[in-house]
């Protein structure tokens, strides 16, 4: 073999090797800490016409945890802060269930988080809803603290939200796969001729809440599946997380926006699916108007 087809090999395989360490490196130090806003317009047809351009903001699968001194949910509340929207929604997962039982510490976790998210501001404040892993570690609990800090947490319950002389509903139900989701229960208090907006922490709920006069829901639980190899799908989804893994979808009359989340699960890693705030900007209309 002659010195320069080896030195090529060699060079070939050291910029192979420097390429998997950087994507490796981005996977890991880079794109987790770094949040990008995705903007949405969705249409409804029975949103208020008085509130049309209402703006609101969705955050999700929070996962925090202090250990790690840098966490995209300090951005994340600069970027929500200076869209200065209407609503702030949020779908559950703000802590990791506790691990070899140790239920001291995701509850300690949630206090953290619940601090943070007190620097948001919204004209009509953060709503929230608990996801699988806030059910695991202590649903009272993490409710408890996020309402110490000013956020209002729906479980199978809806409240009316008014705006420049128009209102809707907005709905949340318990976790879905800890079977405590009652949607008829939430929807209640609901008229019948008005919009309803549902937080359900599991975006795959949607096919079940397409049969209410349920407009919109919002969810997250997917991470969008973390880590995205081109032309190959997720590596994880879990359960409830795999038919609507991200963005926007409709059911029938129903339309469902994914939040791929700010934290991460299992690995603290996220490849080519960067955390998300996400902006929607809601309007009177047809979908695809």
């Amino acid at each position: 073999m002659s010195p320069r087809r080896f030195n090529r090999r060699k060079f070939l395989g050291l910029a192979v090797g420097a390429g998997a360490i950087a994507v490796a490196a981005d996977a890991v130090l880079v794109e987790p800490m770094r949040p990008i806003i995705v903007r949405k317009e969705i249409y409804l047809k029975r949103w208020p016409a008085r509130m049309d351009g209402f703006n609101i903001a969705l955050l999700s699968d929070f996962h925090y945890d202090p250990i790690f001194s840098i966490h995209p949910i300090q951005s994340a509340v600069e970027m929500v802060n200076q869209a200065r929207p209407d609503l702030v929604l949020l779908t559950g997962d703000f802590v990791t269930s506790p691990f070899f039982g140790n239920r001291s510490r995701g509850l300690a976790n949630a206090e953290a988080c619940a601090q943070l998210l007190q620097k948001v501001q919204a004209v009509h404040g953060l709503w929230a809803v608990m996801g699988n892993h806030d059910a695991a570690a202590g649903a009272a609990q993490v409710t408890a603290a996020l309402q110490g800090a000013g956020v209002t947490v729906l479980s199978n319950a809806a409240a009316p939200i008014e705006h420049n002389g128009g209102r809707f509903w907005l709905a949340g139900v318990a976790d879905v796969l800890e079977s405590s989701a009652d949607l008829h229960s939430a929807l209640q208090p609901v008229p019948p001729d008005e919009a309803v907006i549902l937080m359900a922490h599991e975006p795959d709920y949607a096919d079940y809440v397409a049969r209410y006069p349920v407009d919109l829901q919002v969810s997250g639980h997917s991470h969008g599946g973390q880590i995205r190899l081109p032309l190959l799908p997720p590596l994880y989804l879990p359960p409830l997380g795999r038919k609507y893994i991200n963005g926007m979808y409709s059911i029938r009359e129903l339309s469902l926006y994914t939040n791929v989340g700010l934290g991460t699960i299992n690995l603290p890693v996220r490849l080519n699916c960067p955390p998300e705030v996400t902006l929607i900007t809601v309007r009177r209309g047809q979908a695809g108007s």
